[in-house]
């Protein structure tokens, strides 16, 4: 599914070269989910902006569903984004005048599905996501950050991406909103066999994943099981 072998990225500044990444490597498997998780300043938002092909390394190479995708043009990495990966950001980006359920059908409008379609796998990803059928008719600005988090879920859920890109997705939220978040997160993974990805500097979050990879300074350094993975009992 994700094989990175030896990512490394730079920024250049005038004369000054600060690296960032420093020869990473990992592989992440169909059906995993996975944490990777550093400090501030270790690397890991430069590295979910490769892995979402919303930049490419300076060099090595990444891999995503067997393309080398790391020296792909604009455009090319565009249409993997759209086709291939579904994000959940922090902020959760939805229209705030827009209904839970047209925030989700958006995506498949912008690619041409017809609108029987859409309704249909629009409705399917807000049921897989767990928000209630009676919120789906509020506007996204009437919904409370659960909620909210829940209708970003369901829109990145509906163009039926091969990964699931999660940037700290519980940093808006009170703990047991996010501990509800993210039992939707190990719902999808455990009962419909998605691949997820989150990104966090929170250890109690990474341990809702199975895995977790470690990043610090720009380099990987701890890649583990997670024995005992967290698991959130609350009702969605």
């Amino acid at each position: 599914m994700i094989k990175c072998e030896n990512i490394t990225k730079i920024y250049k500044n005038g004369e000054t070269e600060t690296a960032v990444l420093k020869k990473v490597s990992f592989e992440i498997s169909d059906g995993e989910f996975v944490a990777i998780m550093g400090p501030s300043g270790s690397g890991k938002s430069t590295l979910m902006h490769i892995l979402g092909c919303l930049d490419t390394p300076t060099s090595g190479a990444y891999t995503l569903d067997g393309q080398d995708v790391s020296k792909m043009s604009d455009d090319e990495l565009a249409d993997i984004r759209k086709d291939k990966i579904g994000f959940v950001f922090q902020s959760y980006n939805l229209l705030p005048r827009a209904t839970a359920i047209r925030n989700v059908i958006l995506p498949l409008i912008y690619i041409g599905e017809n609108k029987e379609m859409r309704e249909q796998k629009a409705k399917q990803a807000l049921l897989d996501a767990g928000l209630a059928e009676d919120r789906w008719n509020y506007l996204s600005n009437q919904l409370s950050g659960g909620q909210m988090q829940r209708v970003a879920i369901a829109r990145a859920l509906v163009n039926n991406p091969i990964i699931i890109l999660a940037d700290e997705p519980t940093g808006n939220l009170d703990t047991k909103t996010g501990e509800i978040v993210l039992s939707t997160f190990q719902q999808l993974n455990k009962e419909l066999g998605r691949t997820i990805v989150l990104i966090t500097h929170e250890l109690y979050v990474a341990e809702h994943a199975g895995r977790i990879i470690h990043i610090k300074d720009g380099g990987i350094i701890a890649d583990e099981k997670n024995k005992e993975r967290r698991i959130a009992n609350h009702n969605i």
